[in-house]
């Protein structure tokens, strides 16, 4: 069956429906796009995947990507999908036309990025750092580096990455000693990075590293840093191309996602490798964070995608599988009578009722944040401009983090439907368990997403971005008191509202003291009990589109989808959104078990 790894119906739901697409189309900027458009790209892309993606999926984890003879050996399906995608102007598409681009919403690229990602999570990767690395060029780079390098690489032909992460540093970037020593127009560069994503393969004609280093005699930590293009190959004086010193030392082996290369690089080797300043010297931290929060987006976007292919998967198993047989008033299983399938079980009907909330909640999140992206570049209004980018800011830690973490517990959940069979090889869940845990790991770890949330989103421009998101929940709440079925969920978020507040006043009674260790030690519970509360608030919303549309008499669905919605929202209400009373009673202790341990305690 075409797509069984997506719900295009609740995707187009949520697109068009909950998050108003409409909002974002009737922008200057998006002037030639309508719904009808829209729709055939986004059919072109759900086609473009059961083709060119999900065939392959299974057969890249089998057959994953590899070092062998100073090069890492890849699928020859990436050779491809990168043709392809280019030819359908799937990198290009958020650039400007004069860009060679498509100018399109970022809520729909997302969308196709999304479809693409629950096909074959292996294969976007690739080419969503080819865009983000041509989006740092075009922002920052002078004409003659964005006229060389970036119509190759938003064809396809030449890939790009981010390079951050060295051995000795980790995500700790202050601690960088890549260097950069200037030599006329270039500079020569000599260093290691490790963990980079794409970094090279065999079946592609370049590639583009946007690559972090210090300029000799640069200022310490990060203010210190720099942001170059390091190409494997570079220009030569007489044309073509000419090694640029970028080798390829080995390669990752990975748990999950092993058909996605991830290289270890080192630079500078035999005292050739070039690299072109991008921007001013010692602004490459700062310029290389808007590769990085669309980074942590699309890192989001990606769990939630697994998160919704598991569940297709699991939940297909469960409409398939017999075993054994329904209780009867008795209390007993009537063993005359034939197996039911394993469905009409109430407990794997929670745990499909848990992937589902947890994946369509983590999707609506993704894709609101992708909206917030639109309106907070193209809205007619400063003051909507600037209340967008505060919202952008704010989710973007949880867009990455929740999809991830609960992402992972919703997979596990469809393992568990499948029982034994779940841990085997047979079955395609153990792969999206395994291809899941990288994503919490991904562009920052939990930990790190946790304290930027509360140590700075939170608190940026004391509380604005909160404030405005209050707002943004309070419409909904008003709305769905006004509906006799969703008031009484209302006034369950309406008490969780009140919650965080409590918990925020204890916490930032930390800060104000000038406790900020204590302050910032249960990040990562705040950062769960944050999210929870949020996505409690995009199933409201859910459910709230849902009734209107049944009740007003203008369903485009059958009445059993939004049904199935308004139903959803009631097991969130009921299972997911409670958790948050024990994580308050955590946040809320006045301990320091963790600040004032003892070394000798983990003996």
């Amino acid at each position: 069956m075409a797509h069984d790894y997506i719900d295009l119906n609740t995707l187009k739901f949520l697109l068009y429906d909950v998050h108003n697409l409409d909002e974002v189309l009737k922008q200057e900027r998006f002037r030639d796009y309508d719904r009808a458009s829209v729709d055939l790209f986004i059919n072109a892309v759900a086609d473009f995947s059961d083709k060119e993606l999900y065939p392959f999926f299974e057969e890249m984890d089998a057959r994953p990507a590899h070092f062998g003879d100073g090069e890492v050996h890849v699928h020859p399906q990436v050779s491809r999908y990168m043709e392809k995608a280019g030819e359908m102007g799937l990198a290009a598409a958020l650039f400007d036309y004069e860009e060679g681009g498509l100018q399109m919403p970022s809520s729909v690229v997302t969308a196709a990025a999304y479809i693409q990602e629950t096909a074959n999570n292996h294969l976007p990767g690739y080419l969503g750092l080819t865009f983000g690395a041509a989006e740092l060029i075009l922002h920052f780079g002078n004409d003659h580096l964005k006229k060389t390098y970036v119509p190759n690489m938003l064809s396809g032909a030449w890939n790009g990455t981010m390079c951050l992460t060295e051995p000795q540093a980790g995500s700790s970037l202050s601690d960088i000693v890549s260097t950069a020593v200037a030599q006329g127009d270039h500079y020569l560069i000599s260093g290691q990075k490790i963990f980079i994503s794409g970094g090279d393969y065999n079946g592609v004609h370049n590639v583009v590293h946007l690559l972090l280093a210090r300029i000799k005699g640069a200022p310490a930590g990060t203010r210190g840093i720099s942001l170059f293009v390091v190409p494997k190959h570079r220009p030569g004086d007489g044309g073509g191309l000419v090694f640029n010193d970028v080798n390829t030392v080995g390669d990752f082996q990975k748990m999950g996602q092993r058909g996605y290369c991830t290289t270890h690089l080192s630079f500078g080797d035999q005292k050739d490798c070039r690299g072109w300043l991008v921007g001013e010297p010692h602004q490459g931290l700062k310029y290389m964070f808007l590769m990085m929060n669309g980074a942590r987006i699309a890192v989001g976007r990606g769990a939630a995608a697994i998160a919704m292919a598991a569940y297709r998967a699991s939940l297909a198993y469960a409409k398939e599988r017999p075993q054994g047989r329904k209780l009867t008033s008795t209390g007993k299983k009537d063993v005359s009578k034939e197996q039911t399938l394993i469905i009409n079980h109430p407990d794997v009907r929670r745990m499909l009722l848990t992937q589902k909330v947890i994946a369509e909640g983590a999707l609506s999140l993704v894709l609101l944040s992708a909206k917030y992206h639109d309106l907070s570049l193209t809205h007619p209004e400063e003051s909507g401009r600037q209340k967008y980018h505060y919202l952008l800011e704010l989710l973007t830690p949880v867009a990455k983090t929740y999809p991830a973490e609960k992402g992972l517990e919703a997979v596990s959940n469809g393992l568990q439907v499948l029982g034994g069979y779940g841990y085997c090889s047979d079955f395609i869940l153990q792969q999206y368990y395994r291809d899941i845990r990288i994503f919490s790991i991904y562009e920052g770890t939990t930990g790190i997403q946790s304290m930027d949330l509360l140590g700075r989103k939170i608190t940026m421009e004391n509380g604005a971005a909160l404030a405005h998101l209050s707002e943004e929940m309070g419409n909904t709440i008003k709305m769905a008191m006004a509906e006799d079925t969703l008031k009484s969920f209302a006034e369950v978020l309406t008490g969780k509202t009140q919650l965080m507040k409590k918990v925020l006043n204890h916490l930032l009674g930390y800060a104000g003291k000038g406790n900020y260790e204590r302050f910032l030690a249960d990040a990562t519970v705040f950062m769960d009990f944050f999210g929870n509360i949020l996505i409690g608030w995009l199933w409201l919303d859910m459910a709230l589109h849902a009734h209107q549309a049944v009740s007003g008499g203008q369903a485009t669905r059958e009445k059993g989808f939004y049904s199935g919605k308004i139903h959803a929202m009631q097991f969130y209400f009921t299972y997911e959104l409670p958790k948050t009373e024990g994580l308050a009673t955590v946040l809320l202790n006045t301990s320091d078990l963790t600040v004032s341990a003892e070394e000798g305690i983990f003996d």
